[in-house]
């Protein structure tokens, strides 16, 4: 077999840098796109964000000198101020530790020097900071504060105790029954129930000190807490021998108490949404705006472009930087116009398709999918995939997701088909109206919505209840 070179014509799709990053900024919400744009600021010299400048006058200019001037002299004022307050408060404090004295006591110690009455009245940070300043305050043994600071510590978010007893023990080397002791302390700090190993442990830390000499409320909580939670109210009275009517009010004060007591003193910070879209009803017409809200607005550096202008005074490689990274710049800000562009396009199909749901409500959704969006503005499935996922819009119903606007269909008799998620609502709707003595069950469910010309399976109507986290009837009467 004889080899020779041949030519031969193909058609290859090439994916240069940047349709990558077209594709990336697709992808991104605004939040992505702001940190995006300033790493880009970063990176490239000859992008700078377009900020107006304001020049004053020298009128303008007088007032401001004075403005300094003023201000100087009242810091410097201040500042002897504060030198004066600063002896004041060192001989005050010298008169105050004379007079003070830790009293050692009998099997344990407390703090004569408290922190000031403005520390004590403001919030604290965390969990652990709340509790070790009650602690300060606590009569107890060396040991059992020593227990206490290490609980405290172990705390997680819900303020339960993240180890055993015997760990403690073997840790500190200390008794079990100081570990008890520091354990009975944090129990009645704000707020109570912490130091719990599980919820059981919890709810009845919170009995004992709400409830202290109901002798039944414990061990109910300890023998009959799943009971509870499943409603078998005559299954827990035949036990613990009293009436069905007790042990329904016993629940209904269980529900009072709070599961996870370190819950108000969660440190993990609120993901804030912002909107990537806005729509709203201007003068009886729906209208879809771009939300740029906090994303920089960009700009070619002006010294850049003088600097390729004067092409005598660089080198080659000099001006090959110059080019690509103002070339680069351009191709960012272009590929940010377009996202921008399509985003706009995406949700005015959207608007077209489910007009009825922003002028009547969720009941109104209609059943769509990404191709029926592609095939309105001309794109592929794909790219509304990545402009849907991940972004919110801003809407007078509230800040939704794109993707909730895509859902399959419902049949129904008569009519157009529905939504998934309308159908969800008239779920909701229907046991929200229900009796709490009799709750509709999921049989029930389907008869009403089949009454209003809805057909759908029960297996249908059970998954979208646990969907919406909705109990079962029976876990629903009351």
């Amino acid at each position: 077999m004889e080899l020779r070179p041949q030519l031969q014509q193909q058609q290859k799709l090439v994916m240069t840098l940047q349709m990558r990053q077209a594709i990336k900024l697709l992808q991104l919400n605004n939040q992505e796109l702001i940190q995006s744009i300033e790493e880009e600021l970063l990176s490239n010299p000859s992008l700078e964000e377009d900020a107006k400048i304001e020049t004053m006058s020298e009128a303008e200019i007088a007032r401001q000198q004075d403005l300094l001037q003023l201000q100087k002299e009242l810091t410097e004022e201040r500042n002897h101020t504060a030198e004066s307050d600063t002896l004041w408060e060192s001989l005050l404090e010298n008169d105050q530790r004379d007079q003070s004295s830790v009293h050692n006591m009998r099997g344990g110690f407390i703090y004569n020097e408290l922190p000031p009455i403005e520390a004590n009245h403001s919030v604290s940070a965390t969990l652990a900071e709340e509790l070790l300043d009650q602690l300060r305050m606590e009569y107890c043994t060396e040991d059992e504060r020593l227990a206490a600071e290490f609980i405290i510590g172990n705390l997680d978010h819900r303020g339960y105790l993240d180890c055993s007893y015997d760990e403690i023990q073997r840790i500190l080397r200390i008794d079990m029954d100081d570990i008890e002791g520091a354990v009975l302390m944090i129990r009645e700090f704000e707020p109570i129930g912490c130091g719990a190993r599980s919820l059981e442990e919890c709810l009845a830390f919170q009995a004992e000190i709400k409830y202290p000499e109901d002798p039944f409320f414990v061990p109910l909580i300890h023998n009959h807490l799943k009971f509870l939670q499943k409603r078998s109210y005559k299954k827990i009275a035949a036990a613990m021998d009293m009436d069905v009517e007790d042990v329904e009010e016993y629940h209904q004060m269980l529900k009072e108490f709070e599961p996870y007591p370190g819950r108000a003193y969660d440190s993990t910070p609120d993901q804030s949404i912002i909107p990537d879209i806005k729509i709203m009803q201007i003068d009886e017409e729906w209208r879809v705006l771009s939300n740029d809200d906090g994303i920089p607005r960009l700009r070619i550096n002006q010294l850049f472009q003088k600097m390729k202008m004067h092409k005598e005074a660089h080198s080659s490689a000099d001006k090959r930087f110059l080019e690509e990274k103002i070339k680069a710049a351009k191709f960012l800000m272009e590929n940010i116009h377009k996202r921008e562009r399509t985003i706009v396009r995406v949700m005015e199909a959207i608007l077209v398709r489910q007009l009825e749901y922003f002028e009547y409500g969720p009941e109104y959704l209609r059943p769509m999918i990404l191709r029926d969006v592609a095939d309105d503005i001309g794109v592929h499935e794909s790219t509304v995939s990545r402009i849907t996922n991940g972004k919110y819009v801003e809407t007078p119903r509230g800040v939704l997701e794109l993707k909730y606007f895509f859902s399959s269909s419902i049949s129904q008799v008569g009519g157009l088909d529905l939504a998934s998620e309308a159908v969800k609502v008239k779920i909701k709707k229907l046991i929200a109206g229900e009796s709490q003595k009799k709750p509709y069950s999921d049989n029930a469910l389907v008869k009403l919505l089949a009454a209003g010309g809805i057909k759908i399976a029960r297996r249908t109507v059970t998954k979208y209840r646990e969907a919406m986290n909705i109990p079962s009837s029976r876990d629903r009467k009351a």
